[in-house]
């Protein structure tokens, strides 16, 4: 039960401190540099690519189970996180204004990947109560989308260590909570333009990280059934984890700084990953 506890309080703090420290940034700050949040999303979203697949693919291989449902596993997770994101944009996009033929088909900046942006649209627009609640729902979806899986590794991770907080799950914790920074600050703009108080906002943004203590309790559950279920559980979270980093985060970065200096982010995270693992 203490081991429960323990990846409670961690994920806790990778998702809603995250993500609450970034509603405090965003609170007093008008404005965030895409380019200093361009490089932190790269730079982690290196490390978690390294860790995935130098990490928590390898030990779902070295489970033994057929490799066959590894690469199902993974191909899971991709569709999963692939299908319920592509119908999210497909209910929202229509209704944000600079969303068009000529917009990239992937984010292109943190609003539009949260769909705090589709928020915006409402508030400014004086909406109704019903519809704000719902872009509100969507915009909770669309964060509990990137929440889960982010969770499902550290979960996974941890059942792989049986229960000891250490290595991967322990850099994954961290990498996690640094990504939810500019996350955070995403989602407490348009609140507080829309006129939530500033406490208010934090809080809001805070507990919109809470998904990812159940990720991880989901993860963990899974991983530690055996050793189908700890392949699975690696696995699923893997793909889950890497089509949020190839298909959104990275896609992203390079559209928020547009240079050479997010892919070399990347290959120092991937570096920095293999160190954290093999070191």
């Amino acid at each position: 039960m203490e081991s429960i506890w323990t990846l409670i309080k961690v994920t806790a703090m990778a998702g809603m401190g995250g993500t609450g420290l970034g509603g405090v940034i965003g609170a007093l700050f008008k404005r965030d540099s895409d380019r200093t949040a361009s490089l932190l999303l790269s730079f982690a979203a290196g490390v978690m690519t390294a860790i995935v697949c130098f990490d928590l693919i390898v030990s779902a291989v070295n489970t033994k189970i057929n490799i066959f449902a590894v690469c199902s596993g993974i191909a899971l997770g991709v569709t999963v996180v692939y299908l319920l994101n592509f119908f999210i944009d497909r209910i929202t996009n229509n209704e944000v204004s600079h969303i068009d033929k000529s917009h990239p088909h992937t984010a292109d900046d943190l609003d539009e990947i949260i769909h705090s942006n589709h928020l915006s649209v409402h508030i400014k627009k004086h909406d109704t109560k019903l519809s704000l609640l719902i872009a509100g729902i969507i915009m909770s979806c669309a964060i509990a989308l990137h929440n889960l899986p982010e969770g499902m590794t550290i979960g996974a991770s941890y059942a792989n260590t049986k229960g000891v907080l250490e290595g991967s799950a322990l850099i994954l914790s961290i990498l996690i909570g640094l990504h939810n920074i500019p996350e955070g600050m995403a989602i407490a703009a348009p609140l507080i333009n829309g006129g939530v108080k500033r406490r208010m906002a934090i809080l809001i943004t805070a507990l919109s990280g809470a998904p990812t203590i159940i990720g991880a309790l989901l993860g963990y559950w899974v991983g530690d059934i055996g050793s189908l279920g700890l392949a699975l559980s690696l696995s699923f979270a893997s793909g889950a984890m890497l089509y949020i980093v190839f298909g959104e985060i990275l896609p992203l970065s390079i559209l928020m700084y547009r240079s050479k200096l997010p892919a070399f982010f990347v290959i120092i995270g991937i570096l920095v990953g293999l160190l954290v693992i093999y070191s």
